[in-house]
């Protein structure tokens, strides 16, 4: 299965429009968002994915109760806990716990966003994947990650 992974959106638009049009020229199955979106509004360019969607809030998600209502209750608290192709996974968006998480060897997927930087490591049998960010705004980079659940192979797609 290909997962579509991004983060830390902040609202602009162009960039998620971007990211939008690669899951689904890449026909991806879910997409999976570490937080960030900043804004409901971002759910105007959502829409229009052709995949299931899930994400979790981070810590720039103000509006709680409008970022729930747009996304159709779609967004969750972090940590969320997923299954996908019998892969345990885990999705946080700051990065304190990761090193402690994938030495667990709780989780065979550990998604993570906050530092805007993109990372792809494996520690263990764990893969750990930060998209980067998805605004561009920090370092002037926007990127995004495709998931291959069946060989556990990560890209990251710059946008």
């Amino acid at each position: 299965m290909l997962v579509g992974i991004l983060s830390d959106t902040h609202d602009n638009l162009s960039n998620l429009r971007k990211a939008v049009d690669v899951f689904n020229n890449m026909s991806v199955s879910l997409v999976l968002h570490a937080g960030d979106f900043t804004s409901g509004f971002t759910f105007r360019v959502l829409k229009d994915l052709q995949a299931d969607f899930k994400g979790i809030f981070g810590n720039n998600d103000g509006d709680v109760y409008f970022l729930t209502k747009m996304s159709q209750n779609r967004i969750f608290k972090q940590p969320y806990e997923f299954v996908i192709d019998s892969k345990k996974g885990l999705m946080i968006h700051e990065h304190f716990l990761v090193d402690s998480l994938a030495v667990s060897g709780k989780y065979d997927i550990l998604i993570y966003g906050h530092t805007h930087n993109a990372h792809v490591e494996k520690i263990g049998k764990t893969l750990i994947i930060n998209p980067g960010e998805t605004c561009g705004w920090l370092h002037q980079r926007a990127s995004v990650a495709v998931l291959d659940t069946n060989i556990m192979d990560v890209s990251i797609v710059e946008l």
